[in-house]
């Protein structure tokens, strides 16, 4: 398919789209009636268990007791019987393995009964725990390929739902992922391990406060999620975005985002219908997505939902990414979730927004409208603060990959060096505590717009910082580094585990300062506040990220600047991590080891796959339509009349130097993709790093000049221009 019919294609379809029928929507059920349909709710739960059955559950979701294995067989026939009554017919224990994508085995309800007919089956052993192939799944060395055995783990705080398709519905149960020895080969272990660790110290600081509560106090997420929607026309003729999921060449358009007259702009009416289904899917789902718009980049969106328990919200990111990806398809596109699919325009984030808390304590990270005066909204605060400062690496080196190291660092996402913003409120009432001294703070006020029939509209104390890679946003940090095609799993087990070193700290201070006299717990407060700033203060920044001045002065205060995912990914297993991890029962060494390495390689493999890709799409693509244009080109000089000949020679003339150019570098590619390599996996990520990683470039530079010269007709690739701004 050439680029000219590529464009026809997509056009027609943007045009005559017949998405495929919805098997249910708005106008046979209200939203609230949808909301939740697919899920063993609490609702469902509450009907269909008995009573004690149903409150013994409720004492392993709510409070985090252990679960009564002898609840298990009637919980399974109860979700076994809501399932098939709803079309199902096969189960799965949905996982997320160091793949970072989802993974799922299919298991039918039938068996046989000897009779020549089936019964419909699952007992509660098989609800609570599955077996699958741990060799087949990175491991870093944790499992070696005969050694094969590996465990899925009912997670009872992850409602199981059901997933429809065209042919039938399914039972998805969220389920934990391990080896036989008992090592986390997932995502959600050390998720569920941090939790754990981050409410034992918060609680220890909330005693300290005289507050008690009985429930765990636990993190809240919230991710915003951004993607690119492209006719699936363009991407079939793009081998690069089919198989890397980014642009690997493209010359830049007349226009980009410029204008800025993306964001926020009407929605075009096909992604508004792909829109409006997304948001049908995830509510039978009961993902409370609540926001969804333009983003800056031509063709670029997100969606958003509201906050959730921390776990819940991880699985349902996943979930998210996989009905954006599924509904895409109904209406002629493809979603791309790549940090940076198009060069040169901004690439796709996923904003972390992080708080603790529960329901009977609230927020934690809630300031209130006297912040000065809020000694436990301090004491949290500022105990963030201190763990990023000393584990500022370590957070960096979550959101690390081969496709995020395109967005951070530049004018778009938040720099590699991790910094935290205040706002003006609060940087003053810290810079007070700092001086040994608090009198007040910046107040909230009515803004006047001089516009008499608009209304008064309360203005915060604070503005907000878009560079800051860890911005406080009013009662919740958000963590703006992670990529939109990564897990928000791996952030939050460090921020968990080192907010409860923090907390582990101070909770450890004040009861050493204090001896269990309550007369000097304000003291106690006041002076381990004083020095949490004293020492932290470097991690506070609330300028410009973005800017050259930024970068010299994190450097002068000591602030790792971590531009790449060679850089960044030792500081898993730098002791500091070790030692943290391993104290607070989140990941054991060996674990932390096995990450470092599975992302390394996979870093490599990203790498050596887009290089070999780059390769094939010059040789097949590039090079044949600079022949036949150089070809067609000389003739036309040839024959032209010698007043036009000296135009036509100018431009063979470039042609052909582009070309040689693009030959040279695209020969010592494949050299350095094939030349023999050895040492660390470390060793192998810099040499991709440092080397392949600037062959392409240069490689690339060559093809987008030749695009520009290139007859339309003979270049076969989808433009840029084409691929962006027809939707």
């Amino acid at each position: 398919m050439n680029g000219i019919m590529a464009r026809r294609d997509a056009i027609k379809a943007i045009t005559e789209y017949k998405p495929e029928p919805a098997a249910l929507n708005f106008n046979e059920s209200s939203p609230t009636e949808i909301f939740g349909c697919n899920v063993f709710s609490d609702k469902v739960m509450r009907q269909r268990l008995p009573k004690k059955v149903y409150v013994s559950l409720k004492k392993t979701m709510e409070l985090g007791e252990k679960l009564d294995p002898s609840v298990a067989d009637v919980v399974a026939n109860a979700m076994k019987d809501w399932a098939i009554e709803k079309g199902a017919t096969h189960f799965t224990h949905v996982f997320y393995p160091l793949t970072g994508l989802t993974a799922e085995k299919h298991d039918s309800f039938l068996v046989p009964d000897g009779k020549g007919g089936a019964l419909a089956e699952f007992s509660g052993t098989m609800l609570i725990q599955g077996e699958s192939d741990a060799s087949s799944f990175p491991s870093g060395g944790l499992r070696a390929t005969f050694e094969a055995r590996g465990y899925t783990a009912w997670d009872v705080t992850s409602p199981a739902y059901l997933l429809e398709n065209p042919n039938g519905t399914f039972l998805c149960i969220p389920t934990a992922f391990v080896s036989w020895t008992g090592e986390a080969l997932d995502k959600k272990t050390p998720l569920l391990r941090s939790q754990q660790a981050l409410n034992k110290q918060a609680k220890r600081v909330l005693q300290l406060f005289g507050v008690e509560t009985r429930l765990p106090v636990t993190c809240y997420a919230g991710a915003e999620q951004e993607y690119f929607l492209i006719d699936r026309n363009f991407v079939f003729a793009r081998p690069d975005l089919l198989i890397a999921g980014r642009s690997l060449f493209g010359a830049k358009p007349a226009k980009g985002q410029e204008f800025g007259d993306q964001y926020f702009g009407v929605t075009p009416r096909r992604v508004m219908s792909f829109m409006m289904e997304v948001d049908r899917e995830l509510f039978k789902l009961g993902i409370p997505v609540k926001t969804r718009h333009n983003e800056t980049a031509p063709s670029q969106f997100e969606i958003a939902p509201i906050y959730e328990q921390g776990n819940l919200a991880t699985d349902h990111n996943q979930l998210i990414m996989a009905v954006l990806r599924s509904v895409a398809k109904r209406y002629g596109m493809v979603c791309l979730l790549h940090e940076k699919p198009f060069a040169g325009i901004n690439g796709s984030g996923k904003h972390l927004n992080y708080s603790i808390g529960n329901d009977e304590v609230g927020c934690l990270f809630e300031p209130g409208d006297t912040p000065h005066d809020n000694a436990q909204f301090l004491v949290f605060c500022a105990a963030a603060i201190r763990a990023v400062y000393k584990y500022g690496a370590l957070l960096r080196a979550t959101v690390a990959s081969a496709s995020n190291d395109h967005r951070l660092g530049a004018h778009e996402a938040p720099p590699a060096i991790i910094s935290v913003y205040l706002g003006e409120q609060l940087t003053d009432v810290f810079e007070q505590i700092k001086h040994g001294k608090v009198k007040g703070c910046k107040q909230k006020c009515i803004m006047n717009i001089g516009v008499d029939t608009l209304p008064p509209l309360p203005r915060d104390p604070g503005d907000r910082n878009r560079t800051s890679p860890f911005a406080f946003t009013g009662n919740r940090f958000e963590f703006r580094a992670v990529g939109s095609s990564m897990s928000i799993a791996g952030s939050q087990v460090a921020l968990n585990t080192i907010l409860a070193e923090s907390l582990d700290y101070i909770a450890t201070e004040l009861e050493q300062a204090t001896g269990g006299d309550e007369k000097k717990f304000n003291a106690a407060v006041q002076a381990v506040l004083q020095k949490i700033m004293l020492d932290c203060e470097a991690i506070i920044f609330n300028g410009d990220g973005y800017s050259q001045e930024w970068q010299q002065e994190a450097e002068r205060r000591g602030l790792p600047n971590l531009r790449t995912t060679p850089d960044a990914l030792p500081a898993l297993t730098a002791p500091s991590s070790i030692a943290l991890f391993t104290k607070y029962g989140v990941l054991s060494e060996a674990e932390l080891r096995s990450r470092e390495e599975i992302y390394l390689e996979q870093y490599c493999k990203t790498i050596e796959t887009e290089a070999n890709l780059m390769l094939r799409m010059a040789k097949t693509v590039i090079f044949p339509a600079s022949f036949r244009y150089q070809n067609e080109l000389a003739q036309a000089c040839a024959n032209m009349q010698a007043i036009n000949r000296e135009y036509g020679t100018t431009t063979l003339d470039q042609l052909t130097a582009n070309l040689r150019g693009m030959q040279k570098v695209t020969y010592e590619l494949q050299e350095l993709i094939d030349s023999p390599r050895g040492g660390t996996a470390l060793v192998q990520a810099r040499y991709y790093c440092d080397v392949i990683l600037p062959a392409m470039a240069e490689v690339r530079k060559h093809a987008d000049l030749l695009e520009t010269i290139i007859a339309d007709d003979l270049w076969t690739l989808p433009s840029y221009m084409e691929m962006l701004f027809i939707r």
